[in-house]
C-alpha cells in the first residue's frame, strides 16, 4: 500500500506533537518558576515613604529598639506602625519644623497619621500574627531581614509559601530565647 503522508510530513507532525507537548508541560511550569521571583514576591522592593526615616541611624547609633515603634509586634497580629507622638519624645519642636519632619509635624497638627507605605507585603488570603512568633522565639530579622542596615528598608525575604513552610519544617535554628528573640537587630 502507498504511504498516505510523505516522510517530510511525518517528521513535521511529530515536531508540532513534541513542540505541543512542550508547551502543554512548560507553560504552567514556567509560570510556576516565574511567580517565585522577586519581581513577583516583591524581594528587594523598597518603598517610598513619605519622609526619609533612617533605621540605621536609629536603630545603631540612637540604640531605639525595635518595639518602640512596631508595639504591637510582641501583643498583636500586626506589629503596627509608628505613631507621630513616638517621634516628639526624642525630636524637639525645633526639630519638627525642619522640612525632612513636615510630614510627623503636619500629622500632629492635624491628628491624621503619617501615611506609611507597607514594605513587606503577603497575599490576601494569608494571616500572619507576629505575637505568635516573636512569643515563640522568631527574631524579626528571620522575616525582615537585618533592617538596622537597610536605607531604605526593602522586603528581605520573598514571603511565599514554600518560604514560610521550610521555616516551619526547620524552625529549630531559628529558635531563640524569649529574651533574645526580640530587637536583636539592635543588637541588645
Amino acid at each position: 500500500m502507498a504511504q498516505l503522508f510523505s516522510r517530510r510530513a511525518d517528521r513535521r507532525l511529530r515536531v508540532v506533537l513534541i513542540l505541543g507537548a512542550a508547551l502543554i508541560v512548560g507553560t504552567p511550569l514556567a509560570l510556576l518558576a516565574w511567580a517565585r521571583t522577586p519581581v513577583v514576591t516583591g524581594q528587594h522592593h523598597s518603598v517610598a515613604q513619605p519622609l526619609r526615616f533612617s533605621h540605621p541611624l536609629h536603630v545603631n547609633a540612637m540604640r531605639i529598639s525595635c518595639t518602640y515603634c512596631h508595639a504591637g509586634a510582641e501583643r498583636a497580629a500586626m506589629a503596627g506602625l509608628p505613631p507621630s507622638t513616638a517621634c516628639v519624645n526624642c525630636h524637639s519642636a525645633l526639630m519638627l519644623d525642619a522640612a525632612p519632619l513636615a510630614p510627623v509635624l503636619s500629622s500632629l497638627r492635624t491628628g491624621t497619621p503619617v501615611q506609611w507605605q507597607r514594605v513587606t507585603t503577603l497575599p490576601d488570603f494569608v494571616y500572619f500574627n507576629h505575637a505568635v512568633h516573636t512569643r515563640n522565639g522568631i527574631g524579626c530579622e528571620r522575616c525582615h531581614g537585618q533592617v538596622n542596615m537597610m536605607d531604605p528598608v526593602e522586603q528581605a525575604a520573598p514571603m511565599t509559601m514554600a518560604w514560610c513552610v521550610q521555616c516551619h519544617r526547620a524552625s529549630s535554628p531559628q529558635v531563640r530565647g524569649r529574651s533574645l528573640t526580640t530587637c536583636t537587630t539592635c543588637h541588645r
